[in-house]
């Protein structure tokens, strides 16, 4: 029998969205997972704050299908695209008036970085479709960055490896540059002939330039292969990466602490010996103190982590959390 007077368990919800995909899950305060979803990516930056807003409601719903209408006890959505206080503010009143319109909304990095660690001073650059850097101090300092593309001075990530591939593979074909392997191999990544075929798809639209970021794997390939231009594309991408995770250290003060530098997304995931190699020399050389971790779950762990932490879970429902969602493997680029 059945007590119909029986308070009724609340919810957590959490969710993570990248560049390429979304993922959510319901928790029970125990740290059970009773319900998933995934949907494509929901950057606002790629499909627009309202498209964005529609698509984490919709994957929210799905969720509560599942499980019925329960309440939720905490919300905590960490998209990328959320890069400035105004996106985060703009994303919160596309959500109003929904049950989850308190939840707690930031960018994606910070389900990364508790998907790796719980230290209080820590660090977590995501290199995925795009590239992004946080950082974390105990006495609650934060640093961050506006990852808006090179307008904002960034560089890597997939599409950006995609650029620059095509951009070399142009001016092997022409002349302008030395010959790459990226001529030949990029063009095929699209089944297509040729780099000029390549060059007026993109051009009139018939390849959305967002596919550019296909290329990155093409990129890794050909370095493993022994293409010098794929090989240098590699090494800066990789010097990019520990400029983000020192220069974060530097203005967090935490240089010479043994500080968790985390690692994760798409292009990391891939485990190239050549990237992630250097990314080991250059931090040992100018922050030899930190240490280099991988993430090797989806970050759909960090936010459900994250989410259990605000409804006051316990220790004994996080590890449970753990158990489960660690068997989600994150994003690889090969």
């Amino acid at each position: 029998m059945t007590d119909d007077n029986a308070p009724i368990a609340p919810l957590v919800i959490a969710v993570d969205g990248g560049g390429s995909k979304t993922d959510a899950v319901a928790l029970e305060l125990d740290g059970t997972v009773v319900a998933e979803a995934r949907g494509t990516t929901s950057s606002p930056h790629l499909i627009g704050m309202r498209g964005s807003a529609d698509l984490v409601s919709a994957l929210i719903g799905r969720l509560l299908e599942q499980t019925g209408p329960l309440p939720i006890a905490a919300a905590n959505l960490y998209l990328s695209g959320l890069d400035l206080p105004t996106e985060i503010d703009d994303f919160r009143a596309s959500i109003a008036g929904t049950p989850w319109a308190a939840a707690t909304v930031d960018n994606d990095l910070f389900a990364l970085l508790r998907a790796g660690t719980d230290e209080p001073d820590a660090v977590a650059v995501v290199c995925g479709t795009g590239i992004n850097c946080v950082g974390v101090r105990a006495d609650g300092a934060v640093v961050r960055y506006p990852s808006l593309g090179t307008i904002s001075g960034d560089w890597g990530g997939g599409w950006h490896l995609g650029e620059r591939a095509l951009w070399h593979a142009a001016r092997a074909v022409d002349g302008r540059g030395p010959a790459t392997e990226l001529a030949r191999a990029g063009p095929a990544a699209f089944g297509l002939d040729s780099v000029q075929a390549v060059i007026e798809a993109l051009h009139f639209g018939r390849l959305p330039n967002r596919d550019l970021a296909l290329l990155a794997p093409t990129v890794f390939a050909s370095a493993r292969a022994g293409d010098a231009i794929a090989a240098a594309l590699i090494d800066e991408q990789a010097e990019e990466i520990a400029t983000f995770a020192v220069t974060t250290l530097r203005r967090l003060d935490l240089l010479d602490r043994p500080v968790p530098v985390v690692l994760g997304g798409g292009v990391i995931g891939g485990r190239d010996e050549r990237l992630l190699g250097t990314i080991e020399r250059l931090l040992a050389e100018r922050a030899p103190a930190a240490r280099m971790e991988l993430v090797t779950a989806a970050p759909i762990l960090g936010a459900a982590l994250l989410a259990l932490e605000s409804a006051g879970a316990d220790p004994a429902a996080l590890d449970a959390a753990r158990r489960t969602l660690e068997e989600r493997p994150a994003a690889v680029v090969q």
